[in-house]
């Protein structure tokens, strides 16, 4: 248990954070299960425009420290790889 008073605020600034995090977490993955739904779907055009929405928000979690960059990218590349396999 926080016992100084920095500890404390250290306590509050972090439950802060946790659920900030958690929230920008569950829109990023809101916005990859939009893409994998396109590509069950089977309509390229509506896989490739969800990509697009998806990889920016995707990024901005690696800005905002939810994920890692090599994570974001690996996911980012394995969208585009099977939306694009829906074309060929």
């Amino acid at each position: 248990m926080a016992n100084s008073p920095q500890a404390k605020k250290r306590a509050r600034q972090a439950e802060r954070r946790t659920d900030i995090n958690t929230a920008r977490r569950s829109r990023i993955r809101t916005f990859i299960r939009k893409v994998e739904e396109a590509i069950a779907g089977g309509d390229p055009s509506a896989a490739g425009a969800a990509l697009k929405v998806a990889q920016p928000e995707i990024m901005r979690g690696v800005t905002k420290g939810v994920l890692h960059r090599n994570t974001a990218s690996r996911k980012i590349s394995r969208l585009a790889s099977r939306v694009k396999s829906l074309t060929a």
